[in-house]
């Protein structure tokens, strides 16, 4: 995994593309159970070479082992292109592999991605749906004090607040 981390880190599209050429296995993965394609995304690398990984085979449905996915890491670095791609690619906005029902929509909320949040909803993403500590997305907007995400979402300011401890 060296050889990856250290071309996805110089964003280096020709070394990728001989690395793939030579047998370099996109199948790898860090001590953390990453993909090189979500090496890629957490190394804010270019959409070029992101389609470049998937061309040559990276699974763009992979998930390490506490659950994170693809697209959780696309939201996570704010990355809406492959977000949108993935949507075209039949990515369920709902849908979550994480053990503690974290969804996409609840990260983008954490995290203040405007224009992500907008094209999940855009998509019919739940922002009702709870995590497995009962908190919605609103839950998390609030928490973190994303102000410019929780106006997108469809609540009353009255309503009482989840005062829970969010994560």
């Amino acid at each position: 995994m060296h050889t990856w981390l250290e071309l996805l880190k110089n964003d280096d599209y020709l070394g990728l593309k001989k690395y793939i050429k030579s047998g370099g296995d996109l199948s790898e993965t860090n001590e953390a159970g990453e993909s090189v394609l979500a090496c890629a995304l957490r190394a804010r690398c270019d959409k070029e070479t992101l389609m470049l990984l998937i061309e040559h085979g990276a699974d763009i449905f992979d998930f390490d082992e506490e659950g994170v996915s693809i697209f959780d890491m696309a939201i996570t670095y704010d990355n809406l292109d492959m977000v949108k791609y993935l949507l075209e690619k039949g990515q369920d906005v709902n849908k979550t592999t994480r053990k503690s029902g974290f969804t996409a929509l609840m990260c983008a909320a954490c995290y203040g991605r405007v224009e992500i949040t907008k094209v999940l909803l855009e998509h019919g993403a739940n922002e009702m749906a709870r995590d497995s500590k009962g908190f919605s997305a609103i839950d998390f907007a609030r928490k973190m004090n994303k102000k410019s995400v929780l106006s997108l979402f469809k609540h009353s300011a009255d309503a009482p607040k989840n005062t829970g401890y969010a994560r």
